[in-house]
C-alpha cells in the first residue's frame, strides 16, 4: 500500500466506539494503531478495526473531510461506513502483516 492523504475511521472489537483520524500514511497509522502507538482515545478504547477509509488529493482536504466527518452525528458515520461495508470488515486485513 503506497502512502496518501487519507481520512479514517475505526471501531473497537464489540463496534460501539467509532474512532475518525486523518493521516498521511494509512499503513503506518494502523500499525500503530494496532501496536497501542497510536492516538490515546483508540488505545483506551481498542479501536484497531479498520472499517472505512477515503483517500485524498492533499493532506488539507483529508483534513477538511475528516472535520466534516467528526461533526456528524453518530448515525451519518455509520451510514458512510455501511455504503461501502455493511458488514464492517476490517478493510485492513488484506494488507497488513
Amino acid at each position: 500500500m503506497s502512502k496518501y492523504p487519507a481520512v479514517y475511521i475505526l471501531t473497537n472489537p464489540a463496534k460501539t466506539v467509532l474512532y475518525t483520524g486523518v493521516t498521511s500514511d494509512l499503513e503506518r497509522r494502523m500499525q500503530e494503531h494496532r501496536k497501542g502507538t497510536g492516538s490515546e482515545f483508540a488505545r483506551r478504547y481498542h479501536c484497531i478495526h479498520l472499517v472505512h477509509y477515503e483517500t485524498a488529493d492533499s493532506m488539507e482536504q483529508a483534513i477538511l473531510e475528516e472535520k466534516r466527518i467528526k461533526a456528524g452525528s453518530r448515525k451519518r458515520k455509520i451510514e458512510l461506513i455501511e455504503r461501502l461495508n455493511p458488514q464492517w470488515h476490517d478493510l485492513s486485513e488484506k494488507w497488513m502483516i
